[in-house]
């Protein structure tokens, strides 16, 4: 369902008001710009400074030529952010987050039109670096889990092939928690929501004892599922079940030298999305129960056996930081960790035509085990004239993952007739099992460098930065069994490349700094183990040039900053998707190439970011992004070869986002409202597929009395909160053609009461 003229109304009423101010009618609004205030310089007047870590140090946003949108603790408690799925809503615009198709275990997750859509094997590779503490994630499932105690989200545009290396074409997306402090505070939050759902969440720092202070943090988060499943004894579609902990043992022993251990756990249960029926051709014969449902449907038109996705995660990371000398620090990230991530999704009636006696319901069951080894060395440092940061990089992974799609109902002998369940679901009781299997390794070593020249002139406004990184890649796999029966494919692919990145940056007063830049990032080459012959594909890479501004007016009351790209693609990866039956009566096997593209393509764009603090206690927020991607014709080898055409994905041309945040101080406690609206064009959400989603304009509302005082120094905090607050629908995903067109909707409206006490 389309967006109503009205919200569409509403949309650019707001968006014309807040950019009127600062001179830019036209360019849309969104809303990431500011975060939880950590100011540099003391006693700045305005808004505060916020710290960053995109060069591997902490620097001003302001003063980093890169375009970077933040949202801090206080961003996300107000956005009611869970986890990084929440962020799908548009928070950032140029930042897209999806579920892949129907899974709500693992994300999709892409930047300024750079979006893989299938990164969920152990040989494939996604096209944003996703970064906990400097830590790279390798698998697109466990993203989905919830955050703990963040401090911020930092999200880098456009490649960072120099700093952040591999898979870091779109650009990367750093998650900084918050550190142990050395002094006792203790958080307890409790609340309840609709759709039987609650969350308990914890967080405690102890007092520091013999230079160690200890941070540990717990949390829960269950919700029933939003679409109900009419067969008894099943779950419902879209549940939710978070669970985890997560602790930090800080050692200082000096004021040069700091070593801490971080250890976190996290349990994911989930249902997938209910994949239903938008449309269809009256020459598609369909059984009497089966609906057409053009709107998001609270209840299934049919039954089908649905179980939850577990997905289990356990990381082990050491970082130390040692000040060898005024000016220098050598510091190191050693990292280990574990994925475990069962998957069901079950298609439904909806998948096909309807014949007497025909099995449908085809249940997709995955699996993927994943384990990964990680060690950066980094030396950062300053002089006078030049800051430098310099390091090493081992990456190691293996994977292996395996499928199973048997089919659970059947029909019968008539349209009018109700279906029956098949049989229990045992392995090899339908199909052969499982149906496809393989396993797969990765070596990954990379040195990096990077300086930042500013010489003696024009008062030191000119700063100059050049740096490289030399990466060498060995992946490989072995696809050993297809269609349920043992094969012996196998690839074995290295590589070795060098990414280099210039910026000419200019501080043309103490508040206004301009930027150009340009530089190249790839996306690691692989094999895709839902093909039948684990053909390996090279990796692609990305050319990007971008120049960009950053200003503060004001007073420091309006901050304002703009970025504009172009982004050559070369050797692209596309994935050409086909239906085959290769299993005598057995289902529908989803049959996926990997090709990379002949030729050129470009992604082209514009971002505006802007925060105006018109009066003390109110802070509007607005960001826009346009993005428009050219790709190169495809040759499709299900067509023989045949060109054809390729889509950018979960990409809208216009998205939009902006916020409202008021704090009143009252005599007793402190009143704080916070709105946000977010919203943008239909996009394609398969490369190789013309149906377009519907536009979007999600609106979020938190109402909270804070600093309530309590016995001692206990403080308490009540909030009311909402996640699309007016229950807008759109498709985020949609597939179809002449005959039939399928979707998956947004959730539908979700509310709470919270309740935090401080000490």
């Amino acid at each position: 369902m389309k967006c109503s003229s009205v919200l569409r109304r509403r949309a650019l009423i707001l968006a014309g008001t807040m950019l009127m101010g600062a001179g830019l009618m036209g360019a849309g609004f969104a809303a990431p710009a500011h975060a939880e205030d950590a100011p540099l310089d003391e006693g700045d007047a305005g808004l505060g400074s916020i710290v960053v870590t995109a060069q591997k140090t902490e620097t001003n946003l302001q003063k980093t030529p890169i375009a970077i949108s933040v949202l801090g603790s206080d961003d996300l408690k107000a956005r009611s952010v869970v986890s990084l799925k929440d962020l799908g809503d548009g928070a950032v615009p140029s930042l897209r987050i999806a579920p892949f198709a129907s899974r709500n275990s693992a994300l999709t997750v892409g930047i300024r039109g750079i979006v893989p859509f299938d990164a969920n094997q152990p040989s494939r590779d996604a096209g944003v670096g996703i970064y906990i503490d400097g830590v790279y994630l390798g698998r697109s499932q466990g993203l989905g889990t919830a955050l703990f105690d963040i401090e911020r989200i930092e999200v880098l545009k456009g490649p960072q092939g120099t700093l952040f290396g591999r898979n870091s074409t779109g650009g990367a997306l750093s998650i900084v928690s918050r550190k142990p402090s050395g002094e006792f505070h203790l958080s307890q939050t409790m609340g309840v929501m609709n759709y039987d759902g609650y969350k308990v969440e914890t967080h405690l720092d102890l007092p520091s004892f013999a230079n160690v202070s200890v941070k540990l943090d717990a949390l829960v988060t269950k919700r029933g599922g939003t679409t109900d499943n009419p067969m008894a004894g099943e779950e419902d579609y879209n549940q939710l079940d978070q669970r985890g902990m997560h602790g930090a043992i800080l050692w200082e022993p000096s004021s040069r030298f700091s070593a801490q251990y971080d250890f976190d756990t996290s349990y994911d249960a989930s249902t997938p999305y209910y994949f239903q029926m938008l449309g269809k051709s009256d020459r598609l014969p369909v059984a009497d129960m089966v609906e057409v449902q053009p709107d998001r449907a609270r209840t299934a038109d049919i039954g089908v056996p649905i179980q939850k996705s577990i997905g289990k995660t356990h990381g082990h990371a050491l970082h130390m930081d040692w000040q060898v000398a005024d000016g220098i620090n050598l510091r190191s990230i050693t990292s280990y960790r574990e994925l475990s991530q069962s998957q069901y999704d079950n298609g439904g009636a909806h998948q096909g035509a309807f014949a007497p006696y025909a099995k449908f319901a085809r249940y997709s069951l995955a699996g993927l085990d994943q384990n990964q080894f990680s060690q950066e060395v980094q030396l950062v440092g300053s002089t006078s004239r030049i800051d430098f940061v310099a390091g090493a990089y081992y990456y190691h992974e293996k994977g292996e993952d395996w499928a199973w799609a048997p089919y659970t109902m059947q029909w019968g002998a008539t349209a009018a007739d109700a279906p029956t369940r098949l049989p229990t679901l045992e392995a090899g009781q339908v199909t052969p099992y499982p149906d496809r299997a393989s396993d797969a390794k990765a070596d990954s070593f990379a040195l990096y460098g990077q300086a930042t020249w500013t010489p003696a002139i024009l008062d030191d406004a000119l700063h100059l930065t050049g740096g490289a990184r030399y990466t060498r890649d060995k992946k490989s796999g072995d696809l050993f069994k297809v269609n349920g029966v043992d094969k012996d494919f196998r690839f074995d692919i290295s590589s070795s490349r060098i990414d280099p990145t210039v910026t000419l940056a200019f501080d043309a007063t103490d508040n206004i700094h301009l930027y150009g830049k340009w530089g190249t990032a790839y996306r690691a080459g692989g094999a895709n183990s839902r093909s039948v012959t684990y053909r390996a594909y090279k990796p692609e890479e990305v050319e990007t040039s971008e120049i960009g501004f950053k200003g503060e007016f004001l007073d420091r009351h309006v901050r304002l900053n703009l970025a504009a790209y172009k982004t050559i693609y070369k050797n692209q990866q596309i994935d050409f998707n086909a239906v085959l039956s290769e299993v005598p009566g057995g289902p529908t096997r989803t049959t996926i190439e990997t090709v990379n593209v002949d030729g050129h393509g470009t992604i082209k764009g514009f971002e505006a970011d802007l925060v105006v603090m018109p009066v003390e206690g109110l802070t509007l927020t607005a960001a826009y992004a346009y993005t428009k991607g050219d790709l190169a014709q495809a040759a499709n080898p299900f067509a023989g070869n045949a060109l054809q055409t390729v889509f950018v994905v979960y990409t809208p041309k216009n998205a939009f986002s902006g916020a409202i945040d008021y704090s009143l101080p009252l005599d007793w406690a402190t009143l704080r409202a916070h709105v946000d609206a977010n919203g943008g064009d239909g996009y394609h959400s398969q490369s190789s597929d013309a149906a377009l989603t519907d536009s979007s304009f999600l609106v979020n509302a938190r109402l909270s009395l804070a600093d309530i005082t309590l016995k001692g120094d206990a403080k308490l905090q009540i909030s009311a909160w909402s996640r699309n607050l007016f229950n807008e629908q759109h498709t985020f995903f949609q597939t179809g053609s002449s005959s039939l067109q399928l979707g998956i909707f947004n959730e539908p409206r979700t509310y709470g009461l919270e309740a935090t006490v401080r000490f």
